[in-house]
Formats: C-alpha cells, structure tokens, sequence
C-alpha cells in the first residue's frame, strides 16, 4: 500500500497518539464509568489501521511484529486469569459498595475496586494483541493474493510499490 496524501499523515501525526491516551484512560476507568478492557483495547489497536492506512505497507511492517503482539495477547490472558483467581477466597470481586476501602487484608496496594479494574487493563492488553494481529493477518493475507499470478490485488491509490 502507498502512502497517503501529506494532508492525511499530518491529521494522523496529531490525533493518533490522543487515541491511544482516551483508550488508556476508557480502559483504567471502566469501572467507574462505560466501557472497559474490551472498548479500550479497541481503540487503542485502532492505531495500528491507522498506521497502515495512513503511511502505506512498508511502514506498517516496520511498526508491527507478529511476536509482540501474539505476547501481549498470551500476557493479558494469563494476568485476567491471576487476577480472576486472586478475587475468589478474599471477595476482592466486590466494589466499594460491599467492601469499603481499607475492609480487606490487602486493599492498601489493591483498588478500591478491588481486582476489577486490574481485570480491566489485562483485558486491554490482551485485546490490544488480539486486534492488532488480525489487522496484521488481514495485510499479510492481502499481500499473498497479490503477489500471485494475476490473482485479485488492490485498486486505487493503495497498490502495492514493486
């Protein structure tokens, strides 16, 4: 894919690096307010579309990495898990309506959510990993097709540069 005009690269330069502050911040206030992990991690990996509809293939491909993200993933899973885990036998599943702050033997390094909003940012991270590898996937597939012998390809302005 070619870059797009100097307009769109600018636009992205400036607004992209806020989309991944407002998907922190949805993802660290889900539980208090809508949203969460999930719509979070959706915004947040939005950037990586971004970056491959605005500057093109090539720089997507040096922003990208299969492993990183595939760890992100593995690690957000695993930390939802520990943290599901650790809420059961202490009842840190419980928000600050049923347990006041400072009511259980660890809440000084806990949340006053308890292990919600922790749950919350392992969700993110592992949605993060999960949506940038299909949009990953999704260009690699694209590239195989067109590198065949007269096989489908894209049209417009986002050809691919030989």
């Amino acid at each position: 894919m070619k870059p797009l005009s100097v307009v769109v690269t600018s636009v992205f330069d400036i607004f992209a690096w806020f989309m991944i502050v407002f998907g922190v911040y949805v993802i660290n206030n889900g539980h208090n307010t809508p949203g969460g992990g999930f719509q979070g991690g959706a915004i947040v990996a939005t950037f990586m579309s971004f970056v491959l509809v605005a500057y093109g293939g090539k720089k997507f491909m040096t922003w990208a990495r299969e492993g990183a993200y595939g760890a992100l993933e593995l690690i957000g899973l695993m930390a939802f898990f520990a943290f599901g885990c650790l809420g059961f036998p202490n009842a840190f599943f419980y928000n600050s309506l049923a347990i006041p702050h400072g009511g259980t033997p660890l809440s000084e390094w806990l949340p006053y959510c308890g292990t919600i909003s922790l749950m919350n940012v392992a969700v993110g991270a592992e949605v993060v990993g999960a949506l940038s590898l299909v949009v990953y996937y999704m260009y690699g597939s694209i590239r195989m097709v067109d590198t065949g012998a007269g096989m489908g390809g894209e049209r417009g302005h986002d050809r691919f540069d030989r």
